[in-house]
């Protein structure tokens, strides 16, 4: 009797809760070490522009491709190789050749690789490739740019770290618990209003901001996070931790690009149509 409840202690300690130091904070240090690396080498292939912002996005690309031959399931090797190439091909003909052309060239692919590997196969190009192209686009407009593109990263990672640190410090009734348990609504109403403080900031170039911009940054905010649980929904659904392990602290390259994928083209929507290329805020 006191064997097995020996055992049911060393199972306790060994359950994931349970572990010391896994609180809420665990991952905190990791997360932070991956964003000093990746951080700087993101920003300033997007102050460089040109060929480095897109080699940049191009290999994020590949990345996610093989991420998601990965989550496809799928054991022939044909698809790890086809999923990076059609992306990153798809991103060098929108650049080359017009965005409309890669953008077609997208949907084509995803109809090639759904008929021939199955419909969520087919799904990871769309779903990766409109990111991609969108942050392509919005990067190399001539004028405006590197203000839109930082204006956007500006208002992803602030949703990301906004969201993270009042989540954890506030807590509270979860946002959406069947499928991201660990996310709180106190931490996506505190995520959307910092984003939009940080972009009203940004885009004034100062404390007193730019009102202008709140409504772009609240749009970009909410995308954002939608994103970020369209992503945890798939994993639900395939029942998986992270995408990958691409990144330390983070995951995989989705765990981290989810929200720009889904805000990106929204922004590149915004400049082209709303505000007619101009800054994106108006």
């Amino acid at each position: 009797m006191a064997h097995a409840r020996s055992d049911i202690m060393a199972t306790e300690l060994r359950a994931p809760g349970n572990r010391p130091g896994n609180g809420r904070w665990s991952d905190f240090g990791v997360r932070l070490a991956s964003a000093a690396v990746l951080g700087p080498i993101s920003l300033a292939c997007l102050w460089r522009g040109g060929i480095a912002w897109e080699v940049f996005i191009e290999l994020a690309l590949a990345g996610l491709g093989m991420e998601w031959a990965s989550l496809a399931g799928h054991k022939n090797a044909s698809l790890a190789l086809l999923l990076p190439v059609t992306l990153v091909v798809a991103g060098a003909v929108a650049v080359n050749f017009g965005w409309l052309p890669g953008l077609v060239l997208l949907g084509f692919f995803a109809a090639i690789i759904g008929l021939r590997y199955g419909g969520f196969a087919g799904a990871g190009i769309p779903y990766a490739g409109l990111g991609g192209i969108a942050l392509l686009w919005l990067r190399l407009q001539p004028e405006h740019g590197l203000r839109d593109t930082m204006f956007l990263v500006v208002v992803v990672w602030s949703t990301d770290i906004g969201a993270y640190l009042v989540g954890r410090v506030v807590g509270g009734a979860k946002l959406a618990p069947r499928i991201s348990p660990g996310k709180t609504w106190s931490g996506s109403i505190g995520g959307l209003l910092i984003a939009g403080l940080a972009g009203a900031m940004f885009a004034g170039f100062s404390l007193r901001g730019d009102v202008a911009a709140l409504f772009a940054a609240f749009a970009l905010s909410v995308f954002a996070q939608a994103g970020d649980l369209l992503e945890s929904a798939i994993k639900r659904k395939l029942g998986v931790k992270d995408s990958g392990r691409t990144i330390p602290g983070h995951g995989g390259l989705f765990d981290r690009l989810d929200g720009f994928l889904a805000a990106a083209p929204v922004a590149a929507i915004l400049a082209l149509s709303v505000y007619g290329g101009v800054r994106l805020w108006g």
